[in-house]
């Protein structure tokens, strides 16, 4: 598979088994297109999200002492958002080695956000298989040292209420809806709580010393909990998936 040792060069990684890293790249849109049944890299994608998370909470964890659980978590949900994966996935040309059915390439899934965010993490999960976790932890560090410097500050999801409608909107166009759900306190202390809705489910409560800081702590709080919920549906596919 000689095609692959320009993309390995720009990894900084040799696959022992390329196997692995074909698999990575395989979209799961293949699977739809064959008659028998075929791997895609959605495992892996299981596997190289709960590496990166390790990793970087080692790195946050190990370089801010200071910091308690609340600006950790923030810090390692701005590194890991999707939109942040899919730009580490270009700057490595990731899309060009995408291996898509027919109807993929043709709506442009080489360039999706979320194409290209899940295979950055079945990437990270075929060298975990193939190079073991320092391996993995080796790229996981270069890529996001060359991609934001070396992280000296915690960093803070800046717009909750974006990242929000952004992972909604991966499968629903429908914004996310705010109303306050209470207002108590003097008038020179109030204490704002506020409620997040989608789809006429409410999603999480927040609070803030205003309207906007309760909007952005229930927007924060529900990322938290969406991104809970798919890692555990993903871990049911995934045992599912397994051979018994």
């Amino acid at each position: 598979m000689s095609e692959y040792n320009e993309l390995e060069d720009r990894l900084k990684y040799r696959f022992k088994n390329r196997d692995l890293l074909r698999l990575a790249l395989t979209h799961p849109s293949v699977a739809h297109e064959q008659s028998n049944p075929v791997q895609t890299n959605q495992r892996l994608e299981f596997l190289g999200d709960a590496v990166l998370q390790l990793v970087l909470t080692r790195a946050l964890y190990d370089k801010f002492p200071m910091f308690g659980e609340g600006p950790l978590t923030k810090a390692r949900a701005q590194l890991v958002n999707r939109r942040s994966l899919a730009d580490q996935a270009r700057r490595l040309g990731l899309g060009r080695h995408l291996i898509l059915s027919r109807g993929e390439e043709q709506s442009g899934g080489r360039e999706r956000l979320s194409a290209l965010s899940d295979t950055f993490e079945a990437l990270l999960g075929a060298i975990f298989l193939d190079g073991g976790f320092e391996g993995a932890s080796d790229f996981v560090l270069r890529e996001f040292n060359d991609s934001f410097g070396e992280v000296s500050a915690i960093p803070t999801i800046e717009n909750p209420k974006g990242e929000l409608q952004e992972f909604l909107q991966v499968g629903s166009s429908e914004a996310p809806r705010y109303h306050v759900a209470s207002a108590t306190g003097p008038d020179h202390d109030r204490m704002f709580e506020c409620t997040v809705h989608h789809r006429g489910v409410e999603l999480a409560r927040g609070h803030g010393k205003s309207k906007k800081a309760a909007e952005s702590d229930a927007a924060l709080a529900a990322l938290n909990r969406l991104k809970e919920q798919r890692d555990a549906e993903r871990a049911g596919k995934s045992l599912k998936a397994s051979p018994q």
